[in-house]
């Protein structure tokens, strides 16, 4: 009898206490919509960035009717007396006095990229004219407080550069601080991940009195819409993704394998539509060839860092080159010019693209946002396979080592939160109406990802531009985005002999 009666006690005493971690509500803090970036960031800034990151959100075109505020809910759900986050938000009302009563919520990729900017070119675009947009910036980015930025990790980065250190030590370093700097801030990262995104969401909803939306998303935040749309698709109307991630998918088993297959995409064109074949035809493997008798190999560069007198002999190899073949791949305008850059570096003129890769590295803060990293290690990192890398790079040697995403796994083993939980990651089935699109060139999300959510999602309509790389944009997916809005189930026809059904 004293048994099942302590036994009955520890079970209200657990479920009592896990009420009370997960008892809160979430409330709305006005604003005027000039939001600032959180000041204890900005007050660890050399002088030069103050100023720049001090200025507050620009103003938003005054015709429109807007309403901002910061989303209040726990840092951790999971955790009783958690702190508190402040998340920023922009609702941008349409002009139409008959518009349909379910707006868009659009919330940034990458992770880590900030949303809120989105919310200034919404007010130029013809999609106001029918419904509100609303624009939400995620735990841990540009704008909400706190942001999970320090600068402990680029100084490491630019240190192994300059001293020739090793690249791999020099991360942990940084990495070690980074985390070390945020924690003594008062953060705890186990707070934040996809996971508390999606919750954060539905609470925004909940606040605001949504109960019919339509969720627009790209790259990761493809992968975040759905993972909303999973926790509760009662309010979700419809999604319109753009080069989506999968919530399933494994990006780091997968990215250095789609960038070879968007390369070699490309050079197919290259060889197929030039009249000159000795030097456009074959360019794969000629560039293969190239590139893996370089894989071990490292060069020097004489370099001189902007604003000192002093000149450095840089070390460097292949992988600073594919970086700058990426670029190239990833940019609509320097496409074009990719294959004559690859004729460039194979005749060993390394030199101009070296440099810039050094330029831009030295010039800018570009080392991943905490929020970045920590999604990134929770999504991905505790997820993928460190002998299907292997495999991979046993079928493409030169792509050994070559880390295109900027959270590798020694980051992941120092920042050590806890995973996403499986249940976000595993696919599910739903009927939900969906429209995705991405590029036949695209390097890092691979058009395959279209049909894998397809299979998931047999109401979703999928489209491939074949002259687009990562993130499709541009004026037929608006075009394609207005029809599907107006009644997501309708069959949409492709506006251009440039996007076909996929």
């Amino acid at each position: 009898m004293k048994i099942h009666i302590i036994t009955a006690l520890l079970i209200f005493t657990i479920g009592s206490v896990s009420a009370q971690m997960k008892r809160y509500t979430p409330k709305i803090e006005p604003c005027d919509c000039r939001f600032k970036i959180d000041s204890s960031f900005v007050k660890i800034l050399p002088d030069y960035l103050k100023t720049t990151y001090s200025e507050p959100f620009p103003k938003i075109d005054s015709s429109f009717k807007t309403r901002c505020g910061y989303l209040i809910v726990p840092e951790n759900r999971n955790k009783r007396n958690a702190k508190i986050v402040k998340l920023p938000f922009i609702v941008v009302e349409s002009k139409n006095p008959n518009k349909k009563k379910d707006p868009v919520l659009f919330t940034a990729g990458g992770p880590g990229n900030s949303s809120l900017s989105w919310a200034l070119n919404i007010t130029k675009d013809e999609l106001i004219n029918k419904r509100d947009f609303i624009a939400f910036e995620q735990r841990g980015t540009r704008y909400a407080i706190p942001n999970l930025r320090v600068l402990d990790l680029d100084v490491a980065i630019k240190e192994s550069y300059r001293k020739n250190l090793n690249k791999d030590s020099m991360l942990i370093v940084g990495i070690t601080k980074y985390k070390k700097t945020l924690e003594q801030k008062g953060i705890d990262l186990s707070g934040y991940n996809s996971d508390e995104t999606v919750s954060d969401i539905h609470d925004l909803l909940t606040v605001l009195k949504i109960d019919s939306v339509n969720l627009l998303g790209g790259s990761y935040s493809g992968a975040l819409m759905t993972a909303v749309l999973q926790k509760d698709p009662s309010r979700i109307r419809s999604l319109v993704l753009d080069s989506p991630l999968p919530m399933f998918a494994a990006i780091d088993e997968d990215e250095p394998a789609n960038f070879n297959a968007a390369l070699q995409e490309l050079f197919r064109r290259v060889g197929r539509d030039s009249a000159d074949q000795q030097r456009y035809g074959n360019m794969y493997q000629r560039f293969l060839t190239y590139f893996n008798g370089i894989t071990s190999k490292t060069f020097y560069l004489s370099y001189l860092e902007k604003g000192t007198t002093d000149s450095l002999k840089i070390a460097y190899t292949k992988n600073e080159l594919l970086m700058e073949v990426l670029d190239a791949l990833s940019d609509q305008n320097k496409r074009k010019d990719l294959a004559a850059i690859v004729n460039q570096m194979i005749a060993g003129n390394h030199a101009p693209y070296v440099k810039h890769y050094l330029d831009e590295l030295f010039r800018r803060n570009s080392a991943p946002d905490g929020m970045r990293i920590a999604v990134s290690c929770g999504d991905q990192s505790a997820y993928h396979s460190k002998e299907v890398v292997q495999d991979l790079y046993k079928a493409y040697p030169y792509l050994t080592n070559f880390r295109i995403h900027d959270v590798p796994q020694i980051m992941c083993d120092c920042w050590k939160v806890p995973p996403t939980k499986p249940s976000t990651k595993l696919p599910y089935y739903s009927l939900k109406p969906a429209l995705l699109g991405d590029g036949a060139l695209d390097p890092n999300c691979s058009p395959l990802y279209l049909s894998r959510l397809k299979h998931y999602m047999p109401n979703a309509q999928t489209f491939l531009f074949t002259q687009k790389g990562h993130g499709v944009g541009g004026k037929y997916w608006k075009e394609m985005m207005l029809k599907f809005l107006d009644d997501p189930y309708r069959k949409i026809s492709s506006p251009s002999a440039e996007v076909v059904k996929y």
